[in-house]
């Protein structure tokens, strides 16, 4: 059960802690020994574990497969779920500069002539914020995704039917009032923003987040000038074919580079300056908390947990063939970006080592 989520907008600036001043060089090599460390301990085809210290940027790669024609560190990675960072931070700044205020009905935007909405409608917030009753997959999601299990199952349901079935759909619980993490629920985000704009949702993430921050070596399809790393199985010999997110792009199907990735985690731990400032310093601010002690916290786009000089905030996220840990520390001035080309296992030590680094910088 989660706690009342705070209202949002309009919560207040979030107490963090001072970031400590810049120390050239300390501790910079056990960092990079810690981060090769990381890098062979992935037993991936590709790994690369990338690193920033007030903006000194370290970065480890290497892999089990022969070297890529381009630099492990230049290629584009898919980053799964990791992309619901990306969708909070287009649907903060859309409330922070216009035209949106986050309390929006989803469903009267992307069907107007339902008519007046219903007063526990689903809003844009309870969509990004995982409480809006929605559960993690569509119903029929597996049935119809079945044939394509091992190759690409979310290409076999389009945005269409993603739309259709949220129309349709009735959540089990009053939105707002549980949390339940939900692809389902950031899809329909993500049609709902464009339908509210006008723009087709690449173009709206590309004009409002990517341009703006610089992040050239970032998008959503498997197209363009950057080459695209190749995802593999488990056992990290069979590879698999690139990712399609069908009906789901906002849930997961941004790809990027591991130094556009150290970029967009650096404007969240440093926002001064930035033409996203604004809602950089919103997807900061904790909105919920549930589980035991209510220890874990949400903001608008990430996970939050505590250290002991203050908090940290990620996001994890896989495909069928690569995994992604995006991360960052305002205490510390430290971003933390870690990316592999091998589907997760059974006791993976992937995440747990890049959370682990962050939780020690």
């Amino acid at each position: 059960m989660t706690a009342p989520a705070t209202p949002w907008p309009g919560t207040p600036p979030d107490a963090e802690a001072e970031v400590a001043p810049p120390d050239p060089g300390h501790g910079d090599a056990g960092l990079r020994e810690r981060l090769e460390a990381a890098v062979a301990a992935a037993d991936a085809p590709d790994a690369v574990f990338a690193a920033s210290r007030h903006g000194r940027r370290i970065v480890c790669a290497g892999g089990t497969a022969p070297p890529p024609p381009v630099p492990r560190e230049n290629l584009r990675y898919e980053i799964g779920s990791a992309t619901k960072a990306f969708t909070g931070l287009l649907l903060a700044h859309l409330v922070d500069g216009g035209p949106l205020t986050g309390r929006e009905p989803a469903a009267a935007l992307l069907d107007p002539g339902r008519g007046r909405a219903a007063p526990d409608a689903v809003t844009l917030g309870h969509l990004i914020t995982h409480t809006s009753g929605l559960p993690r997959l569509p119903p029929g999601f597996h049935a119809r995704a079945l044939p394509a299990w091992r190759s690409n199952p979310y290409a076999r349901y389009p945005a269409p039917l993603v739309i259709d079935a949220f129309l349709r759909h009735r959540p089990r619980h009053r939105p707002g009032t549980r949390w339940c993490y939900s692809n389902f629920g950031v899809s329909v985000l993500g049609h709902a923003l464009a339908a509210a704009t006008g723009t087709p949702w690449e173009d709206l993430l590309t004009e409002r987040v990517l341009r703006p921050l610089g992040l050239d070596g970032t998008g959503l399809a498997a197209t363009g000038p950057h080459t695209d790393a190749i995802g593999h199985t488990k056992d990290g010999d069979r590879p698999v074919p690139a990712f399609d997110p069908g009906g789901f792009q906002a849930a997961g199907a941004v790809r990027a580079t591991p130094h556009d990735l150290l970029t967009f985690l650096e404007a969240h731990t440093d926002p001064a300056g930035s033409p996203l400032a604004g809602a950089l310093h919103a997807v900061r601010r904790p909105l919920l908390r549930r589980g035991l002690g209510h220890r874990h916290v949400h903001t608008l786009s990430w996970f939050r947990h505590p250290t002991d000089g203050g908090p940290m905030y990620f996001h994890s996220g896989a495909t069928l063939g690569q995994q992604a840990f995006l991360g960052f520390r305002p205490d510390t001035g430290t971003a933390l970006a870690a990316v592999c080309t091998r589907r997760f296992r059974a006791h993976d030590p992937f995440i747990a080592a890049a959370y682990a680094l962050l939780a020690e910088q």
